[in-house]
């Protein structure tokens, strides 16, 4: 399946055997980019799902609410959210939320997010991920992410910045470094 999604429309998707979640059949998913009415409700829910309305990645610290992004809705409800940011001529995923898990959710924000990219012109899109999210590494390497880059220590330095990032992440693993992958558009 190949969603595209301009940033002026919403678009309608039905998750099928043909995505990543083993084709799972489940009602259909809205996948729209995100508006200037969203952006309460993405400050909030990027507090819920982050612990802040801020997020560190490199560095530096970004606001997710207020940038472009992805919503997806099933049943007229928030199933899912990707917000990203350009940067020259790669767009680089901040955060992805699929809070409807293993249904397609996040695979559909990515085929959204991949058309994007295309319609700026984009060379890659990139992403950064913790050393613990094993899932998440899983999850982006199915979908043709490679890994490029390993920021050792860049997790202990960013919480300098921001205290509330925890010293140990998923499955127990302490978390100190960030991982970058990319996927060629």
């Amino acid at each position: 399946m190949n969603a595209t999604c301009p940033s002026s429309r919403r678009c309608n998707v039905r998750a099928t055997s043909d995505l990543h979640n083993g084709g799972v059949n489940e009602p259909e998913t809205a996948i729209r980019p995100v508006s200037d009415g969203d952006r309460p409700l993405l400050a909030w829910l990027v507090a819920e799902l982050w612990g802040s309305e801020v997020v560190a990645v490199h560095g530096d610290l970004l606001r997710p609410g207020e940038l472009p992004g992805f919503i997806a809705e099933r049943a007229r409800r928030v199933a899912g959210l990707l917000t990203y940011q350009l940067v020259g001529d790669t767009l680089e995923i901040v955060t992805l939320n699929a809070i409807d898990r293993r249904a397609g959710i996040g695979t559909l924000l990515i085929e959204a997010t991949v058309a994007a990219a295309r319609h700026y012109r984009c060379r890659d899109i990139r992403l950064t991920t913790t050393n613990d999210n094993v899932d998440a590494l899983r999850f982006y390497q199915r979908r043709g992410f490679r890994l490029a880059e390993l920021r050792p220590g860049a997790v202990d330095r960013s919480r300098q910045e921001k205290p509330q990032i925890p010293r140990v992440g998923d499955y127990g693993i302490p978390l100190h470094d960030e991982i970058d992958l990319t996927l060629r558009v």
